[in-house]
């Protein structure tokens, strides 16, 4: 079986596989100051029941990467993959300096090429709200990044005398009769608008339509104030971008033993 793990900046999402199959979906706090040993006894625990024999890791944490690879390389004694510009990426990144890419967004980028038509447009609502662009040619061509949900919420409250820390809930009128109703439009309106603007402006740039893909917790949420849906939301989008190029990748990596031996 093979273990995903996404480390964003605020959580660890862990998906295992069956071959092609998400069979269990774990989050875990992306704590930088936890030890190594806590990790492995959490990454023992969540994986008990399944036997794991491979591993690929996306992070933009760097402070984690390595203590969590090596967390996840002694508890099942295997040599994760650590997806970066060094590996097969699975799609061409055509952007100015294609390092600059972090790993989340080449991950939605390659999952996005396989499961979509093209150009497709990915919105991933995680710490920042992100739009990662593959053209009809197939090649990971850029985006956007813009605060989250969360930050947007936590800046108002941290940058302001006056203004409370709130809760995520639904946003039950464009125009705020209190505070709290004022933040939840400004920023779920807010976002669901930045969205809707912004599309239109890629699509306009691509030169025609495209297959837009929400993934990440808000997306549902944000789903409710757009003036255009979504064409598909898929919250393990990142997990199985990872399982596609952990497969292409294992695929280089056995060719590449063949040409050895013979």
């Amino acid at each position: 079986m093979l273990l995903a793990a996404d480390i964003g900046n605020t959580s660890i999402t862990l998906g295992i596989f069956d071959e092609d199959a998400l069979v269990e979906e774990y989050r875990l706090a992306s704590d930088k100051d936890l030890p190594l040993e806590e990790y492995e006894v959490l990454l023992k625990s969540l994986c008990k029941d399944f036997t794991i024999d491979g591993a690929i890791i996306s992070s933009v944490v760097e402070e984690l990467t390595k203590k969590f690879k090596t967390a996840v390389d002694e508890t099942f004694k295997l040599d994760a993959i650590i997806l970066s510009t060094d590996i097969n990426t699975g799609v061409k990144i055509a952007l100015d300096n294609p390092k600059e890419a972090g790993a989340d967004r080449i991950a939605n980028a390659a999952g996005a090429y396989v499961l979509y038509n093209h150009p497709v447009i990915v919105v991933d609502f995680g710490t920042a709200t992100t739009f990662d662009i593959v053209n009809k040619n197939g090649e990971f061509i850029g985006g956007i990044i813009a605060p989250g949900v969360n930050l947007q919420l936590k800046s108002l409250n941290k940058f302001t005398s006056k203004l409370p820390r709130i809760d995520v809930t639904l946003s039950s009128a464009a125009i705020g009769h209190n505070t709290t109703d004022a933040i939840l439009s400004g920023v779920l309106r807010g976002t669901a608008s930045m969205i809707d603007g912004l599309v239109e402006q890629c699509e306009k740039e691509l030169g025609k339509k495209a297959v837009v893909v929400a993934t990440g917790g808000y997306s549902g949420l944000i789903a409710n104030y757009l003036k255009h849906p979504f064409d598909f939301i898929n919250p393990t989008l990142t997990l199985e971008g990872l399982r596609h190029l952990y497969q292409i990748n294992k695929l280089n990596i056995v060719s590449e033993l063949q040409e050895v031996s013979h």
